[in-house]
């Protein structure tokens, strides 16, 4: 098995720079490349914001935080990751960037150097083909903020090779990570049934159900998470969600996106979420309620069905990334088959999609 001892981060935005953060703290050496100066120089300021911090609050020595800078380099060139034992690729959603961000890798890494995207929207499989060994490519798709979030979606393409996913499992394991091992389909293991929740959250407005913080309010109740999901889409950005649920709607009717969730993110606005929204009747809190779990457990479903990742590994990522109190799988399994059929029904029967 390949040890990986050396990382190259390519791009340095917000989810880069977390990976780069989250390699610094497991003690890997990382290279972080960027084609712009000034991307690079905000990535260094946030680095070591990061690591005083961490100093401050005491989780880790001043000698540790001088032990992971040291670990750091900066560069413009890909011909930096040339001694890497593995490159993430974490740039702009754009396939055609992905693959061009690869094919130029491919020039300068060794033949033994592992290599992943860390795309959350687009098919592992699509960017690989720009690879002339497409065997040793994977996913890596981190959870934002990469530096604090724990989980980290292994995907496998048809033709990654043992070896890939072992190394990268291993890398993982020494960052504290905790992976998701899934196969390579739309949405992967957990954005396939996330981004139904906050799209059905979006129908819920159109159909004049809540307002996005009554919304909000109910999904807490429910699903015991700290914010609900318009505050989530609000952090990652509606355009962003946007595209992941775009992403999505080529598996029918249902995953097509919510017209207020179109609006939203194709204006490039965020969601108003009222501080103190007026308390919701009965009867509209049920109807919330049955649409986010239909919802949910309706893409979870299909995902089991295809087998695109294990119940349990649905139920860890749920909580371990999205912070639900109890995962979806365990909640279908607590309330009954005819009950979850039933809330399914309530969301399907909405977008004329058969069961």
């Amino acid at each position: 098995m390949s040890v990986i001892q050396k990382i190259a981060v390519i791009g340095s935005g917000t989810m880069g720079g977390g990976i780069a953060i989250s390699a610094l703290s497991g003690g890997i050496k990382t290279v972080l490349i960027d084609t712009s100066d000034a991307s690079l120089e905000r990535a260094q300021a946030r680095v070591h914001k990061y690591f005083d911090r961490q100093v401050s609050k005491e989780r880790m020595t001043a000698q540790d935080r001088e032990n992971a800078l040291s670990c750091l380099q900066f560069s413009t060139d890909f011909s930096a990751a040339s001694d890497a034992d593995l490159v993430i690729e974490a740039v702009f959603e754009d396939l055609e960037i992905k693959k061009s961000v690869f094919s130029q890798l491919e020039q300068v890494i060794s033949r033994t150097c592992h290599l992943a995207t860390n795309t959350s929207a687009l098919k592992v499989s699509e960017i690989a083909s720009a690879l002339v060994y497409p065997d040793r490519f994977c996913g890596l798709h981190y959870f934002s903020p990469a530096e604090v979030n724990p989980v980290v979606e292994v995907v496998r393409s048809d033709v990654t090779q043992d070896s890939t996913v072992t190394a990268a499992l291993s890398f993982l394991d020494t960052c504290r990570k905790i992976p998701i091992e899934c196969k390579d389909r739309s949405g992967f293991a957990l954005n396939r049934f996330f981004c139904p929740y906050t799209n059905e959250a979006a129908r819920c407005v159109d159909d004049g159900l809540g307002s996005p913080a009554q919304i909000d309010d109910v999904a807490k109740q429910v699903l015991g998470v700290p914010v609900g999901p318009f505050f989530v889409m609000n952090i990652v950005k509606p355009r962003i969600n946007l595209a992941a649920v775009r992403n999505l709607a080529h598996l029918g009717p249902f995953y097509e996106p919510a017209h207020s969730l179109s609006a939203t993110g194709d204006a490039d606005e965020n969601w108003e979420i009222s501080d103190a929204p007026s308390p919701l009747g009965a009867s509209e809190r049920q109807a919330i309620t049955d649409r986010l779990q239909g919802a949910i457990f309706f893409a979870v479903k299909q995902e089991l069905d295809e087998e695109v990742a294990t119940a349990g590994a649905i139920d860890l990522g749920a909580c371990r990334a999205f912070a639900f109190t109890k995962g979806p799988v365990e909640m279908m399994r607590d309330l009954g088959a005819d009950a979850v059929n039933t809330l399914i029904s309530s969301v399907t029967a909405n977008v004329n999609v058969s069961n």
